[in-house]
């Protein structure tokens, strides 16, 4: 079976940085051992960056959400803590401008992974853009999401989101 693990944007603006919130900062454990799981089994490891310039307040996002974040080479940019050490020069990123990385979903497809597992932030935002794009690059392969190791800083949209993802046939694990 070749499976991948996608980690979304686990970085310090979204952990505890310019949109971090509380719930980011306790996914570090689990998030790493999910890594290190999937690389002790041999299995693809690869990071998207939320990835922005300078003139992020001029673009549609920023003007929907006038907070800077995640502007490139800047601290808030790079990943959060001990995940920071998991991703080094050999390891595959997607720097995406916007919530979902279409290079990411072709990379899915030209490589036909028979399983894609989604972790990381913000679940109701990048996290489920990107296991929509996953589903439509593999339509047969399992795509899963484990919501304990994604959050939102919004509960209700966090739940939402992961019900919305179920309701793709996108396999929704460790849900509580």
């Amino acid at each position: 079976m070749k499976r991948i693990l996608v980690v979304v944007d686990y970085q310090k603006d979204f952990v505890d940085g310019s949109l971090g919130f509380d719930k980011a900062v306790v996914l570090e454990d689990k998030i790493k051992e999910k890594i290190e799981k999937y690389r002790k089994n041999n299995y693809e490891v690869v990071f998207t960056f939320d990835t922005h310039g300078n003139s992020y307040l001029n673009t549609q996002e920023g003007k929907n959400l006038p907070i800077p974040h995640c502007i490139v080479n800047t601290e808030g940019w790079k990943l959060y803590g001990k995940i920071a050490d998991l991703c080094d020069e050999n390891t595959r990123i997607f720097k995406k401008p916007t919530f979902g990385s279409m290079k990411l979903a072709k990379y899915l497809e030209n490589n036909r992974y028979d399983s894609v597992e989604l972790i990381g932030v913000v679940s109701n935002i990048c996290v489920i853009s990107n296991a929509v794009l996953a589903k439509a690059a593999l339509p047969e392969a399992e795509i899963i999401v484990d919501a304990s190791c994604t959050a939102s800083n919004d509960e209700i949209l966090n739940e939402k989101a992961l019900d919305v993802m179920e309701g793709m046939q996108i396999n929704v694990i460790n849900r509580q």
